[in-house]
């Protein structure tokens, strides 16, 4: 009879009820599996010099907030401070200790190993202790630079040689026998992980344009060279090697000097309050490291702006911001061109200040000598700001 006849509703149920208890142990089993391998995929490792402030802490932290594992190396110690030159501040604790620690809360793992990088045994025995703890090198950020002594601005020819040493020592060799050291290991991490490694060197704006000194110029420049011609070396090995423009940096050492009313006199009148954190340039070495092996590769060799990473990435500054790069009219109408005019006792208009366009200028106007402003008795007292 058709009432003794199941139900098309009934029977589905039945089915359903059959088959859910395979459904969720198969629910569960891709679950368990998925977090197998992640537990089986080894943590990334990263070592970053000159993290014990400014941008390469900055860089240290957000390291390890996509997880790595990140040895911060400095001269800047709790246990033994060292000869340092660098700007007093109103924090007492920058050392590669406190970093260390930065990296951990935020949810990496951190260690702190202090090193003078102009010792070049200290600097071998650091690569070769961490390849054998760590057993990879999947990111290298060479951030190390010791601030020159005394005025930064001013003829070349009577500035003592210190200025080349403290331009050139830590900032360029440093970074050579940093990389010297650090290649073979990543070239090891290259192919056994079939991932491509980074180095990243950190410069400036000085190495494609005239900024400060002659020595300073020339070392920017040169380490801008260094990422290229490595990059020429290691491409084949599968290593990858850039050059890092930050913009204006709101560093502990710049915000000191801002505090203490010195940041206009050094910095030429630039904006601070606009400036980018150092948490920035962290987020565009993750971004960068976060790229498949021949996305990478295919930069190699390159000058990357950090604020223009940022556009091309999508990433923001820890305000929500996306400061203009330092070679758009966004950024030098502002700080270079309309203060030039006024100084001349023209005037600029509000609705040509409030429409600058955000356009890049080719890199190639940045060859010839800026405006004769580094002569001028406002700029020949002032210090470093990087």
């Amino acid at each position: 009879p058709k009432a003794c006849r199941p139900s098309p509703k009934r029977s589905s149920m039945r089915w359903s009820m059959r088959w859910k208890p395979c459904t969720d142990r198969l629910a569960l089993a891709l679950l368990f599996a998925n977090a197998g391998a992640a537990l089986l995929q080894p943590q990334r490792v990263a070592v970053v010099t000159g993290a014990s402030r400014g941008i390469g802490k900055g860089i240290a932290v957000e390291l390890g907030r996509e997880g790595y594992a990140v040895v911060c190396v400095g001269r800047s110690s709790r246990t033994d401070a060292g000869p340092t030159t660098e700007r007093p501040t109103a924090e007492a604790d920058l050392t590669v200790e406190a970093t260390a620690e930065a990296v951990t809360a935020a949810g990496g793992r951190g260690r702190a190993l202090p090193c003078d990088l102009g010792q070049d045994g200290a600097v071998d025995a650091i690569m070769d202790e961490v390849a054998q703890s760590e057993g990879r090198l999947d990111v290298l950020v060479s951030s190390a630079y010791t601030t020159p002594p005394g005025r930064l601005r001013g003829p070349f020819w009577e500035q003592p040689m210190a200025m080349w040493d403290s331009c050139n020592g830590v900032g360029l060799r440093g970074a050579y026998a940093t990389c010297r050291a650090a290649a073979p290991h990543m070239i090891r991490t290259a192919a056994a992980a079939r991932e491509a490694p980074l180095i990243c060197l950190v410069s400036s704006f000085g190495g494609k344009a005239y900024t400060f000194n002659v020595a300073y110029g020339v070392g920017k420049a040169a380490v801008d060279r260094l990422a290229s011609d490595m990059a020429f070396q290691l491409k084949p090995h599968g290593v990858a090697s850039i050059s890092l423009y930050p913009g204006v940096v709101k560093t502990e050492g710049n915000l000191e000097m801002e505090r203490r009313g010195e940041w206009a006199e050094a910095s030429g009148g630039l904006d601070l309050e606009a400036g980018e954190s150092p948490a920035f340039s962290g987020r565009a070495v993750a971004a960068l490291a976060r790229l498949d092996s021949e996305a990478m590769l295919a930069r190699s060799g390159r000058v990357e702006v950090v604020a223009e990473l940022a556009r091309e990435l999508g990433f923001s500054d820890i305000d929500g911001s996306r400061p203009p790069s330092i070679r758009s009219l966004a950024y030098l109408c502002p700080n270079f061109v309309f203060p030039s005019i006024e100084a001349g006792g023209g005037t600029v208009p509000r609705w040509v200040r409030d429409n600058v366009p955000d356009i890049n200028l080719p890199w190639s106007i940045f060859a010839s000598p800026p405006p004769e402003r580094d002569a001028s008795p406002r700029s020949e007292g002032a210090r470093s700001v990087i």
